[in-house]
């Protein structure tokens, strides 16, 4: 069970695939791609659910 701010276990799975690499080489390249993907779709989660927290607060404060 992740807590609400823990690194997913699909990036730390990347990061330690991409330390077996040497520095610019072709999959140390291509791990590189595809972690600042999943990086980049976790943030995107994060500030969706803030949002959407957001909104559920301001709705209850109108209704109260």
């Amino acid at each position: 069970m992740e807590s609400k701010n823990s690194i997913p276990s699909d990036i730390l799975k990347l990061q330690k695939k991409l330390c077996e690499y040497e520095i610019n080489s072709r999959n140390y390249n291509k791990y590189k791609k595809i972690l600042s993907k999943h990086i980049k779709k976790h943030a995107m989660k994060r500030r969706v659910n803030s949002n959407i927290k957001t909104i559920k607060i301001i709705q209850d404060l109108e209704n109260n």
